[in-house]
């Protein structure tokens, strides 16, 4: 699966115009490129715009690199964007200090193309990585996910306030994101990036994680399982049950009854 269907945003950070117009032109045949000369802009455009990287120069006038990454990654709805700081400043304590706000990558100016392009490389790729194993395994806890700490933290508030109202069949996405205080374009926006799945998709998931467990550890019908789990009707339940595991719920459990009688005959 590809990163992107289409090419991934990049914003680009500099009150030098002469650095903008390199970066844009070096870059602009792989990536969508999005400007901004100062740190404010930088903070507006991440404000409404899906943005799949940054690269931010530090020493500009108004706000500076630092503060505009220590701004977005602090954030629960762009905490997650990969940042790339770009600096005349080579000193040991300046690194330090990126690395400590989160900049992903701290790049010494001047700076070879090659050497850009492959740690923008490496970043879109770790994020993809983590989307392919997120989908692939999308019962697995988010903590064996190689995610950031941000991330982490902001699954693990989702999965908590879905696993709270799991029982309520008028949890969608319109009422997760009220749970969350955040708009629905936001949590929308947030959990893509994460795991490019939707927030509805994240909630059914979550609904049959639980109708499993229920299903396999406990001695409920099929039908008293649905209601549980906050599904509308039996025949939704089975419906979404058939397209995550490719069976209907009486089929997952006559299949795992044989597994285990198989084991237990070895």
């Amino acid at each position: 699966m590809m990163y992107q269907a289409c090419k991934p945003r990049i914003l680009i950070v500099d009150d030098n115009m002469e650095i903008l117009d390199f970066l844009e032109d070096d870059l602009n045949d792989e990536f969508d490129i999005v400007r901004a000369s100062h740190g404010l802009a930088a903070l507006e455009i991440s404000g409404r715009s899906l943005l799949d990287l940054i690269i931010c120069d530090v020493m500009m006038p108004d706000i500076d690199g630092f503060e505009v990454c220590k701004t977005i990654k602090s954030t629960a709805k762009n905490g997650h964007i990969p940042i790339i700081l770009l600096t005349a400043n080579n000193s040991m304590s300046a690194k330090i200090e990126g690395l400590q706000i989160g900049a992903d990558v701290y790049i010494e100016k001047p700076f070879s193309r090659d050497h850009l392009r492959a740690q923008i490389h490496s970043l879109l790729l770790n994020r993809n990585r983590i989307k392919e194993f997120f989908i692939s395994s999308p019962f697995v806890h988010v903590n064996t996910a190689n995610i950031s700490k941000s991330d982490e933290a902001f699954l693990e508030k989702v999965y908590g306030v879905i696993e709270k109202n799991l029982a309520d069949s008028n949890l969608d996405v319109e009422k997760l994101a009220d749970l969350m205080n955040l708009s629905r374009p936001t949590l929308y926006r947030k959990i893509k990036s994460i795991s490019d799945i939707s927030p509805n998709e994240l909630i059914n998931m979550a609904r049959l994680k639980k109708a499993t467990e229920l299903l396999l550890l406990h001695d409920y019908k099929i039908f008293e399982v649905s209601y549980l789990v906050g599904c509308s009707s039996h025949t939704h339940f089975g419906r979404i049950f058939q397209k995550y595991y490719n069976m209907s719920p009486s089929e997952y459990m006559q299949y795992v009854n044989n597994n285990n009688v198989a084991r237990t005959n070895k």
